[in-house]
């Protein structure tokens, strides 16, 4: 085993502070129903989300196989084909990220009328092995397939467990695994990229979301994809028979063979120069070619599951909101509706009447299901006040599953405490000093996302020690937007971004406080370090002293947008500068040799051997609409990823540096990497051993001003 080069952390944004789970609800008015009307649908153990049901001849495959290949393991899981027959036991497939934060598949075995304890859940890693369903990956958007002439049932889903050839290229590629046997087979071309599969009611074909011109272009909410649909079975069918069907659409779901329905973006450009989307759910008869939309202008429909060749569950936005916590009214929060092509003035808000009606549907009929974010402990687990997303059916039509928030967990852990902010202002930008002697933390305390307020840098002093011991002192002064403190090898001085001198359009330059006790204070001053008319950001001295590694919008095309969704599209690429000499600049990674793309917040491993960066590097992994919108998010992707240098002593040879390792796939935006020298579990690192989330079981959520 090679040596321990430390550990990295990071957080994220888009992922809730309280677990996401599967939930399900009926279909039908909840009056007529005789049991729970909001069902979990798993065991509530971790984040679970996108589920759908197995057919029970799907199920009973899978348990066979199980039993030949694991025995112990299946007799475990006290069910056999035989109680699939007899309807003691029911399967959903589901993404969990129970196993080392990866979003992996998963299967629940259920026995109704068990409860939570009658939940048996399986990795697939443990029913086909890890050659098919091991390695670090994110997986995505499955369902059965199969089951005619002699095709038996196959799993559908996406993995990103492939690289891409090319950098800022989705790894998203949808494969089919066979029930019976494990056989794994690819069904998206090479060089091609898909999404969201789903399988027509014969389980004969494959509808994808395809991302337009084989690549993907940066978009932040909408993506540019077609829906193309293709044959399940290349050998039995005579090839896959791939073809574009629907132009700009995602998330296909088929009512019949013959129909589908699928979410779409339209764009309008506000007098401001925005753009915004509304976002509908549509109908298109293949036979005929008839595309109609199923949802009202009005609100916004995404995520479609459809119940019938004429009717659709959908989430729906009904009124666009601002804020993310408990003040929004209750059309700001997603809920599952049903909408009748037939009976277009007809819907059903479910999950609001569920929880009105607290009545119990049958056990034993169909069910949709939905993604749910769960919330706290004092709140009431069933309240609408909460979002609600993606919708899925489960046999038979009478239930509607979808995921939310378990309302009824509040993840928590013993945390110190180091500084409270009141008010509206954030915490964010944390950064030790490199002199752990001085035990220091610096933050940023101000609004996150608004250039034009204050931003200001602070000193926690004696973080390790106790309360009554720390001293915290405000270090910049004249009310400029300061952020990214990042202190040289001594702490006696850090390197920091900073709108002063930036003008109108608001440019953002790197400054050296060169005095890290007293700041702007006293007999403190601070250097200019770049200038230019862009944006210089997320600095990070190295720890040999010498380079300041950034990352930096000065290569930004000429005609590139100034901003995109209200956000700065950005277009950055890492960059270094000598610390005594800015005439001295080394450019050294981008996205992509066409575009600089997002690759932020770089920082040097303690080594000076790697940078590690957030970046776009692999595309987008999931639909973002799909996800739950939480304001301030900077945009739904981004993994941590790693570019090892050539040259450590030479930084001239590192210019363009096109290779690159990923460390993280998730459908989260993974962002403010940071690189220990300790490994997680080494006594040593008291700093870093004292804020793991792993340890206390809380994620801490945080802001980026950018």
């Amino acid at each position: 085993m090679g040596k321990s080069r430390g550990s990295i952390t990071f957080f994220t944004t888009y992922r809730p502070t309280v677990p996401l789970d599967i939930f399900s609800c009926p279909v039908t008015s909840p009056s007529l129903a005789q049991q729970d009307d909001d069902l979990l649908l798993t065991d509530g153990i971790s984040y679970n989300q996108n589920g759908r049901p197995i057919p029970a001849a799907a199920l009973s495959e899978l348990l066979t196989f199980l039993g030949k290949k694991n025995p112990r393991l299946a007799a475990e899981c006290v069910s056999t084909p035989d109680d699939v027959i007899s309807s003691r036991v029911v399967g959903l497939v589901f993404i969990s990220e129970r196993d080392n934060g990866l979003e992996t598949l998963h299967v629940a075995l259920r026995f109704p009328g068990c409860g939570k304890v009658g939940v048996k859940v399986l990795s697939l890693d443990d029913v086909y092995g890890a050659e098919t369903f091991g390695g670090v990956r994110m997986e995505d958007s499955s369902c059965i397939a199969g089951r005619f002439d002699d095709v038996g049932h196959s799993l559908v889903y996406v993995s990103t467990k492939g690289p891409a050839k090319t950098r800022r290229t989705p790894w998203t590629v949808v494969y089919k695994t066979n029930l019976a046997d494990g056989k794994t087979e690819h069904l998206t071309p090479l060089d091609q990229y898909d999404l969201s599969p789903a399988v027509s009611p014969s389980g004969k074909m494959v509808a994808v979301a395809n991302f337009r011109w084989n690549k993907w272009t940066g978009e932040i909410e909408h993506l540019k994809t077609d829906i193309v649909v293709m044959n399940l079975d290349r050998r039995a069918q005579g090839g896959l028979r791939r073809k574009i069907l629907i132009r700009d659409g995602g998330w296909p779901t088929w009512g019949t063979d013959n129909v589908i329905f699928f979410h779409r973006g339209i764009d309008t450009m506000l007098p401001s120069g925005m753009v915004e989307t509304n976002w509908g759910v549509f109908r298109q008869d293949i036979a005929t070619k008839e595309t109609v939309r199923v949802t009202p202008v009005e609100f916004d429909a995404v995520t479609p599951a459809a119940i019938s060749e004429t009717t659709v569950a959908v989430a729906t936005i009904r009124q666009k909101s601002e804020k993310t916590g408990d003040h929004r009214v209750l059309a700001e929060y997603r809920q599952i509706e049903i909408f009748n092509v037939s009976a277009p003035y007809q819907r059903e808000q479910i999950t609001i009447k569920s929880y009105v009606a607290r009545i119990r549907p049958q056990t034993d009929v169909s069910e949709v299901g939905y993604d749910r974010i769960h919330g706290y402990a004092d709140t009431a687990p069933d309240t609408p006040e909460e979002d609600h997303y993606n919708p899925f059916i489960l046999e038979g039509s009478n239930r509607c599953g979808y995921r939310r928030c378990r309302k009824d967990t509040l993840l928590a852990g013993e945390i110190d405490n180091l500084h409270e902010m009141r008010g509206t202002n954030s915490i964010f930008s944390t950064a030790w000093s490199q002199n752990q002697d001085k035990d220091t933390l610096y933050v940023c305390i101000g609004p996150s996302f608004s250039a034009a307020k204050p931003l200001e840098i602070y000193a926690i002093s004696n973080v390790s020690g106790s309360h009554s011991g720390r001293r915290v002192e405000r270090l910049t002064d004249r009310h400029f937007n300061n952020a990214f403190p990042s202190s040289n090898t001594e702490g006696t001085k850090f390197v920091f971004r900073s709108m002063r001198d930036g003008g109108d359009k608001l440019h953002k330059s790197l400054y050296i406080m060169e005095d890290a006790e007293v700041g702007e204070f006293s007999e403190g001053t601070v250097s200019r370090l770049t200038n230019g008319p862009w944006t210089d950001t997320h600095c990070s001295w190295s720890p040999r002293g010498d380079w300041i590694v950034f990352s930096s919008s000065r290569d930004k095309a000429a005609g590139a947008p100034e901003r995109d969704i209200l956000l700065d599209p950005g277009l950055f690429a890492v960059y270094l500068v000598k610390a005594n000499d800015p005439a001295v600049v080394v450019w050294v990674v981008q996205s992509s040799d066409s575009i600089a793309g997002h690759v932020n917040h770089p920082m040097f491993s303690p080594d000076m051997r790697s940078i590690v960066v957030a970046a776009d590097l692999a595309a987008v992994s999931t639909e973002p609409i799909s996800m739950p919108q939480f304001l301030h998010s900077v945009r739904p992707y981004g993994d941590i990823f790693s570019v090892d240098l050539r040259d450590p002593d030479d930084m001239s040879k590192n210019e363009d540096i096109k290779e690159f390792h990923r460390i993280t796939h998730s459908r989260y935006e993974y962002a403010t990497p940071e690189w220990t020298r300790f490994a997680t579990d080494d006594p040593n690192g008291a700093q870093w051993n004292n804020m793991l989330a792993g340890r206390t079981n809380l994620a801490f959520g945080a802001a980026c001003p950018r």
